[in-house]
């Protein structure tokens, strides 16, 4: 749905839109909206499964999720590993759901940024919180890089882009202090010259960005299958006059 042409705009809100979508009688439902916390609504008023792809500043699940498997295949594991998230954390969904995800899988995940865009209340997951890049890069095995979001911006964050490059965008200098064989990844889409150097991206040797983006295919082909087997066998259990234990109703 194009949200800016949708009955949204015209009045409806956002519930009358999930009840006349639920009329549809839709098995899954993928959705993005600019509102924290609005997916989760969206699944509270309708009888199928919902798929976040992202919400507001909140959280971006298959993302983090295609960060693991990329990390997996790059590295040979998923646990134990130093990563670094650096950058715009303070607007970022992306940074929140591997917070939590690569938490769980005993990381030790270190967040990397201006003090503007890396707010206090972060440290309480359990995180370590640097304002140099080269301190909190030193030895990492994982350096994944953020999309400065102007569009989320409401002030002065950051002195400018090129001062921001200086300090926080990821070049040759700055990545010298990770281990030699670290990846670098970003979820995109990228600011060249702002967040990252262009060569750095592009580097074979370092850069799984482009593996990124592939394995975010086959992760979300997966979740919504997933999804979509567990939502119908709800439905017949539910026909059957008994729902089974694991199932999504």
């Amino acid at each position: 749905m194009a949200m800016q042409a949708s009955s949204i705009k015209k009045g409806e809100t956002l519930i009358d839109t999930a009840l006349t979508l639920n009329a549809m009688h839709p098995d899954l439902l993928v959705v993005r909206h600019p509102q924290s916390g609005a997916v989760d609504l969206l699944a509270q008023k309708v009888n199928c499964a919902v798929l976040n792809a992202g919400d507001g500043r909140h959280e971006h699940p298959t993302q983090a999720l295609l960060d693991a498997l990329t990390i997996r295949r790059a590295k040979g594991r998923l646990h134990r590993l130093n990563i670094a998230i650096c950058g715009d954390i303070a607007h970022s969904r992306v940074a929140r759901s591997n917070i939590l995800l690569l938490g769980k899988m005993e990381n030790r995940v270190r967040l990397v940024g201006p003090p503007t865009l890396v707010p206090a209340g972060f440290a309480d997951f359990g995180v370590e919180v640097y304002d140099n890049m080269r301190e909190g890069l030193q030895d990492v095995d994982v350096v994944m890089m953020l999309r400065l979001q102007r569009e989320r911006m409401d002030g002065g964050f950051i002195p400018s882009e090129r001062e921001y490059y200086h300090r926080y965008g990821l070049d040759a200098d700055k990545l010298s202090h990770a281990k030699p064989d670290a990846i670098v990844m970003h979820p995109g889409p990228m600011n060249r010259g702002v967040e990252i150097d262009g060569d750095i991206a592009d580097d074979i040797n370092r850069s799984v960005i482009q593996e990124q983006v592939e394995m975010g295919v086959a992760v979300r082909m997966a979740a919504m299958d997933l999804l979509v087997r567990n939502h119908s066998g709800a439905q017949q259990d539910a026909l059957a006059g008994s729902t089974a234990p694991g199932t999504l109703a």
